[in-house]
C-alpha cells in the first residue's frame, strides 16, 4: 500500500490521513523493532478514525471504499477544479490524473487479507460489508452519504482507469468538487489573521416554496430573480423586508433547496463578520456555483457603522462583485438604518449640519438592492385559511369551526397575526392530539 500511495502525482494527501496512516503502518511491516501488538492497535487507531467518518457521513456496505471515494470528491486540486467548471477536457494533466486514478483502483481492490492473517484481525473484513445502525437524517448529511456511495459502487466496478477517470471526472462536472460540491449551505468563521472559514450547516430545513401558505406574488419575484441567477443572466440583490414571523427567511431557504441541484449554494453572514465580506467573495468567485450571501434579520442601529462595509461589496468598491455572487437579506426595516426625525432636518443638531445628507447616505445602503420584496402581516381571513391549510398538511384532526375559533385565541395571546403564529398554533394541536 506505501508504494502505491509513493505513486500518487494529482491528489497530494495530507500525512495524517487515514490512507497515508495506514500504508505507514503497512510499511512497518518488515521492522522486526515493531511487534505485531503495536501494529494491531495503530491499526485499530486508524479504523476508529475511519468509523467516525462513516459515522459522520452515514456510509454503509464497503468502508473503505466509502472512504476512498470521500477523498476523491473532496480533494481541491487544480485539476478537480479545472473539471468542475470545464469538464473533462484534452490534455496532458489527463495522463496524471489516470495515473493516480490506477493508483485508486488498487487501492479499491487491496487484498488486507496477508495482515489480517499475521496479526490474528478481522477488522478490514468488518469494514468491507458493515452494517450501520439507522440514524435520524438529522444526525448527519444525507446529501452527501448518498452521493458518495452511489459514486463509490460505480468506480468499484470500473474496468480500468480510463472508465475511472469518466465516473470521477463526470461527477465534478454534475456535482462539483470539495465542501462546495456536496453541501447546500454554510456558515462563516472568521479568524485573527483575516481568513475565513466555511462551515457546512448539515441539518438544512427542508422547506419548500409551497410549503409558505400564500404571498404568491412575492416568492414569484424571488423566483424570478433567482432562475435569472442560476441561468447566468442578469439578477438583483434581493431584500425581503417587513413584518416579523411572515416567511422571508423561510422563502431564502427554500429557494436554495430548490436551486441545489442548478448549482445555487448559500453562505449565511452576520453582521460582526462584515469585515470578511471581501475575504468570503474573494475565496468563491472562481467556483463554478452561484453563491447568495445570505443575512437574516439585517438592520443597523445609528451607532453602528459596518453598513459602511455592505455598501462597498455590493456596489461601490474598486473590484467588481463577481457573476456568481449575489446577496439576499431579511429585514423587518424598510430602510435597515435606524433613523430619527433629526435626519430630515437641515437644521444643526449635535454639531452636525446638513442633517439630510446623513439620511441620504443610510438610504443608499436600501437603495443598492434591485429587488425588494415586501412581506406584510396577513389578514384575518388570510391568517385563518394559513392555519386551515397547515392544519390539513399536518393531519390535524379538528372540526374547521373549532380550529378557526382556537386559531383566533392563540394570535391574541401570541403575536398577533403572521404565518409563524400559525404554524405554531398547528405545533400546538398536534402536539396535544393523540
Amino acid at each position: 500500500m506505501y508504494r502505491e500511495t509513493a505513486n500518487l502525482i494529482i491528489y497530494n494527501l495530507d500525512g495524517e490521513s487515514i490512507l497515508l496512516k495506514t500504508a505507514g503502518i503497512f510499511r512497518q511491516l518488515e521492522n522486526e523493532n515493531i511487534s505485531d501488538a503495536q501494529l494491531t492497535q495503530e491499526i485499530y487507531a486508524q479504523v476508529r478514525r475511519l468509523l467516525d467518518i462513516s459515522t459522520e457521513y452515514g456510509f454503509d456496505g464497503n468502508l473503505w471504499q466509502n472512504y476512498l471515494t470521500f477523498i476523491l470528491i473532496t480533494d481541491e486540486n487544480p485539476f478537480s477544479i479545472t473539471c468542475e467548471k470545464l469538464g473533462a477536457n484534452t490534455g496532458s494533466v489527463n495522463e496524471f490524473a489516470k495515473n493516480d486514478f490506477k493508483v485508486f483502483m488498487k487501492l479499491f481492490h487491496f487484498d488486507f487479507s496477508k495482515i489480517e492473517g499475521r496479526l490474528g484481525i478481522n477488522c478490514f473484513s468488518m469494514l468491507s460489508d458493515y452494517k450501520a445502525v439507522c440514524k435520524n437524517e438529522r444526525m448527519y448529511n444525507k446529501n452527501v452519504s448518498e452521493k458518495v456511495q452511489a459514486l463509490s459502487r460505480r468506480l468499484e466496478k470500473a474496468k480500468d482507469e480510463n472508465e475511472f477517470f469518466s465516473y470521477v471526472t463526470g461527477f465534478y462536472k454534475d456535482c462539483g468538487v470539495g465542501m462546495f460540491g456536496l453541501n447546500k449551505a454554510f456558515r462563516l468563521v472568521g479568524n485573527e489573521n483575516g481568513t475565513v472559514k466555511f462551515c457546512p450547516i448539515n441539518n438544512m430545513d427542508k422547506v419548500m416554496l409551497d410549503d409558505l401558505i400564500g404571498y404568491e406574488i412575492q416568492k414569484k419575484e424571488l423566483v424570478n430573480n433567482t432562475e435569472a441567477f442560476v441561468q447566468g443572466r442578469k439578477a438583483n440583490n434581493c431584500l425581503l423586508f417587513g413584518d416579523s414571523g411572515t416567511g422571508k427567511s423561510t422563502s431564502i431557504k427554500a429557494i436554495v433547496n430548490a436551486y441545489y441541484d442548478q448549482g445555487l449554494r448559500m453562505i449565511e453572514i452576520y453582521k460582526h463578520q462584515f469585515q470578511y465580506l471581501s475575504a468570503v467573495i474573494s475565496t468563491i468567485k472562481n467556483r463554478n456555483y452561484k453563491f447568495i450571501i445570505y443575512m437574516d434579520d439585517l438592520s443597523f442601529e445609528e451607532f453602528e457603522s459596518e453598513y459602511k462595509f455592505l455598501k462597498a461589496v455590493i456596489e461601490g468598491g474598486v473590484e467588481t462583485k463577481p457573476d456568481n455572487v449575489l446577496i439576499y437579506a431579511t429585514s423587518n426595516r424598510r430602510h435597515l438604518i435606524k433613523e430619527t426625525w433629526n435626519d430630515r432636518s437641515d437644521m444643526e443638531s449635535n454639531n452636525e449640519i446638513h442633517r439630510s445628507d446623513t439620511m441620504e447616505e443610510k438610504l443608499s445602503l436600501v437603495n443598492r438592492f434591485g429587488c425588494t420584496i415586501n412581506y406584510f402581516k396577513p389578514s384575518r381571513k388570510e391568517y385563518l385559511n394559513i392555519v386551515a391549510e397547515l392544519a390539513r398538511k399536518s393531519g390535524v384532526l379538528m372540526e374547521e369551526e373549532e380550529l378557526c375559533a382556537e386559531a383566533g385565541k392563540w394570535e391574541m395571546r401570541h403575536g398577533g397575526l403572521s404565518g409563524r403564529t400559525a404554524q405554531q398554533f398547528i405545533n400546538y394541536c398536534l402536539s396535544r392530539q393523540q
